[in-house]
């Protein structure tokens, strides 16, 4: 009996269109700062590459700690707009902490309250894609709205290339520029309504053992898998990083991200259509395997070649897996709880992207760059080898 599952041709609501465009705005800034960050710090503030990591780590860590509570709040209030509105709004009025920052404290306390507002909108967000997405074409609803996100990571380096070269390398002035895309993404929410009811009612699961049991067996293996590829996946900060140490000048740095960017937001569309025909189980161990090329082709770079080359497969590996696991995350959690779902898997994920960044940091200041990247590699390995144990097979029935 074939895997392949032949779908009807449904559209894709207006409201995942909306919040597309909106995470195409918000990112066009957040990857303009991104691009730039681990040069300000390791340069101008002196700070070392561990310290980048850790800062990396915590930054995402709390992103994923915040969706916990922010999930549950979704859940436990039946709305999800008003807090997916409070964190993009956040995330922009701390966006010029950068550049009037003059030492590493002030650059964390920014990059913190900036990934605090993307924890606020993150779990409801996902989970009002998952709300309004039909169940037919789940994949590909979480693939467009991953790849609208993406293209705005793409257009962020790439402006910011642009304006080093107009404003002589002045790193402080790309930042003032990088906070206008911020304020066009909240206007444009705001003219968003709230989107019309589809069945969602307050719920408040109770954070105990048997109320996180609730979420059910095939959620919990999900999770596990989850922290796997999260210890696999440190911060990108260490692909700008082996640019600039392998010799690639400032003003082409942020092509490390537009690179990669343009891969994962090119693929990972057409990857949440194929999870939608094939086991989403599939294409996820094709992401985990993608990975370890990359991690492999980073360790072994020396020139242009194999740094691009293994930059560009990082950004297919996010294609394969990012937009496939928040899928999986909505078919195997109730719909009741899928606001606290997410928070929940993010939570544990962000806990090994902290270890996995710290580690990374630690790996590079201690033995070499090579040596971190070879490391991801054999992180990489072992979470491919667990899909098919860990990843539950898809089953329509729970996510109706």
């Amino acid at each position: 009996m074939s895997d392949v599952v032949d779908r009807p041709a449904v559209r894709i609501p207006t409201t995942i269109w909306t919040l597309g465009f909106v995470s195409l705005f918000t990112d066009v800034g957040s990857e303009m700062v991104h691009a730039l960050l681990p040069v300000l710090l390791a340069g101008g503030l002196g700070a070392s590459a561990l310290a980048i990591g850790l800062i990396e780590g915590a930054a995402e860590a709390l992103v994923l700690v915040t969706k916990v509570f922010s999930g549950y709040l979704s859940d436990a209030l039946g709305r999800r707009k008003p807090l997916v509105l409070l964190g993009y709004g956040l995330a922009t009025l701390v966006k010029p902490l950068f550049p009037l920052a003059d030492s590493v404290a002030t650059v964390t306390t920014a990059r913190l309250l900036d990934r605090f507002g993307k924890g606020i909108r993150g779990a409801p967000r996902d989970a009002l894609v998952g709300d309004l997405a039909p169940p037919a074409i789940r994949g590909a609803c979480f693939g467009l709205r991953q790849s609208m996100d993406t293209v705005g990571a793409v257009l962020g380096p790439t402006l910011a290339i642009v304006l080093l070269w107009a404003f002589a390398d002045d790193i402080r002035l790309v930042l003032w520029v990088a906070v206008l895309p911020g304020i066009l993404a909240v206007l444009l929410l705001l003219k968003v309504p709230e989107p019309a009811d589809r069945g969602l009612r307050p719920a408040r699961l109770p954070l105990d053992r048997a109320g996180l049991a609730r979420l059910g067996a095939p959620f919990w293996r999900l999770v596990a898998l989850g922290t796997l590829v999260a210890l696999a996946r440190f911060s990108e900060a260490f692909l700008v990083l082996r640019a600039s140490e392998r010799g690639l000048p400032l003003t082409w740095v942020p092509l490390v991200l537009v690179v990669m960017s343009t891969i994962y937001a090119l693929s990972a569309y057409p990857a949440g259509q194929l999870s939608d025909r094939l086991p989403r189980r599939h294409v996820l161990a094709i992401g985990m395997a993608v990975l370890v090329l990359a991690d492999t082709a980073l360790a072994l770079a020396v020139g242009p070649g194999l740094l691009f080359a293994g930059i560009a497969l990082w950004g297919l590996h996010l294609g394969l897996t990012q937009g496939i696991l928040a899928s999986l995350v909505t078919d195997t959690a109730p719909p009741a709880y899928r606001g606290t779902a997410f928070g929940v898997f993010n939570l544990l994920s962000g806990v090994a992207l902290l270890l996995a960044s710290g580690t990374a940091g630690w790996l590079w200041d201690r033995w070499s760059p090579s040596v971190t990247f070879w490391a991801g590699a054999a992180a990489a390995t072992l979470a491919a080898l667990s899909v098919p144990w860990l990843a539950a097979p898809r089953e329509p029935s729970a996510s109706v």
